[in-house]
């Protein structure tokens, strides 16, 4: 019996994928609804911990708090005030909903039960891949384009990579990009006795509604935040963060590694990524578990990239055509 294993299994009414590494002693399950991930096990001598905080039931996967490990397409995070304009033609994602209750947040597919296209293993890995045709013109208001979306899951040895295709099957361009939403946990300690380390450049400005400011106002030097400069790993402290870090330096291999690690068990974890912008949030304003894990959210383009100009061509997408992301977990031993 090789190392790798994959079936289908259930948390009450939804059907989930199981993907097994034995040999390093890893677990990934991923949900139907929403494509989600909702369990990251690594097991270390006796224990079993789960470095996801993810959704612990179906009633979660139904309610989806703090949005987490979201696929977010085809925006990541927020849009200002639920508008956009796109090829010189406005667009209202809230339509009829005024003052503070207008938002635009996360994409359209969390709440989707993405088709379970495959699941499998080999020598190399196991395997699971999800499919939707959920973004359709007149499905969602304010966005009236069509958008094939499929994200695979591989666990192999070097961890979990997660990749999402994303294919324009309408007859006009489309804004559209991809964006995940993670929460990562190394114990049950709080997240400010845990090291952070992103290799950013600049930081990311945004006003009190978390929408960065415009134009090049939004694009900070690391050197001027001090208090959020993590380019070298330190103690998160009682720093509160919820920031895209943005120009991140790529090892070696082409991947960006943002790293969170305990300092006294020796566990960390690497979440990379091969362009775009990595949100940090210290999980402040959760509705459960404050403060005990960390999102780690690789984006392929920024919040409010819709009203943009500085990321129009990232987030462009011509019919016929597709544009791919990929990101993934690397667990780091003691």
């Amino acid at each position: 019996m090789g190392a790798y294993r994959a079936e289908k299994g259930q948390v009450g009414p939804h059907q989930i994928a199981v993907l097994e590494d034995s040999v390093r002693g890893r677990r990934a399950r991923i949900a139907r609804r929403g494509a989600t991930l909702i369990g990251l096990e690594q097991t270390l001598g006796a224990t079993t911990l789960d470095l996801a905080d993810g959704y612990r039931d179906a009633a979660e996967l139904d309610s989806r708090p703090s949005s987490r490990f979201a696929v977010m397409v085809p925006f990541a995070n927020r849009i200002a005030d639920a508008r956009y304009v796109f090829d010189g033609q406005s667009h209202d994602l809230a339509p009829g909903i005024e003052g503070a209750q207008r938002a635009a947040r996360h994409g359209f597919v969390r709440g989707v039960d993405f088709e379970l296209a495959a699941v499998g293993a080999d020598a190399l890995g196991a395997r699971a891949e999800f499919r939707t045709s959920a973004i359709r013109p007149g499905l969602h208001p304010g966005y009236p384009f069509a958008i094939d979306l499929s994200v695979s899951y591989l666990l192999d040895e070097r961890g979990l990579t997660l990749e999402a295709c994303m294919r324009n099957v309408g007859d006009r361009a489309a804004p559209c990009f991809f964006g995940w939403h993670p929460y990562f946990r190394l114990g049950d300690a709080s997240a400010d006795s845990w090291e952070l380390q992103v290799p950013a450049e600049t930081i990311v400005r945004t006003d009190a509604g978390f929408i960065p400011l415009p134009g090049a106002q939004a694009h900070v030097p690391m050197v001027e935040e001090p208090a959020l400069d993590f380019r070298r790993p330190r103690l998160i402290g009682a720093h509160e963060i919820n920031h895209a870090y943005a120009q991140l330096r790529t090892d070696e291999d082409g991947r960006a590694r943002t790293r969170l690690r305990d300092p006294d068990s020796g566990l960390g974890l690497a979440v990379w990524q091969e362009s775009g912008v990595m949100l940090v949030f210290t999980a402040d304003t959760v509705t459960r578990d404050v403060r005990r894990s960390v999102a780690l959210e690789p984006m392929e383009s920024w919040a409010d990239a819709f009203n943009r100009a500085d990321c129009a061509d990232a987030i462009r997408l011509e019919p016929g055509t597709e544009r791919r992301f990929r990101c993934g977990v690397e667990i780091e031993l003691p």
